[in-house]
């Protein structure tokens, strides 16, 4: 059985990247928009067995959302993966700091992101 992924970013171009991407390697691919609406998926009971959240989106970032995610009682072990442009000394580690499980910065190297979420 293929993970199921959430992918929440703010631009619709990362979305379907990634979802063409996973997909071609047998993941089941969720997506929103939004911190916000991807809350709103995670208080649910719709399988995911990992998130890919961007960490700087308009409204609420990944770093205020990372905290209510693990929150949610069902999610408390879910594992979520940071990505992020932001590639400066102390990014990958703030990221951590949220809550983040894995990290993976843009460009996204797929290869590095394909282990990531076959180990997570």
């Amino acid at each position: 059985m293929s993970k199921r992924v959430l992918i929440i970013d703010d631009d619709a171009r990362n979305i379907f990247a990634l979802t063409a991407t996973l997909k071609a390697k047998s993941f089941a691919c969720l997506s929103c928009s939004g911190a916000e609406e991807a809350l709103t998926i995670l208080k649910g009971e719709e399988p995911v067995d990992v998130v890919l959240i961007d960490m700087m989106m308009p409204d609420m970032d990944g770093y205020e959302a990372i905290p209510l995610i693990k929150e949610i009682p069902h999610r408390a072990d879910l594992p979520v993966i940071s990505v992020t442009a932001q590639a400066m000394a102390g990014d990958r580690e703030k990221c951590f700091e949220a809550g983040a499980d894995g990290y993976v910065s843009k460009p996204i190297d797929v290869d590095k992101l394909l282990l990531l979420l076959n180990t997570i």
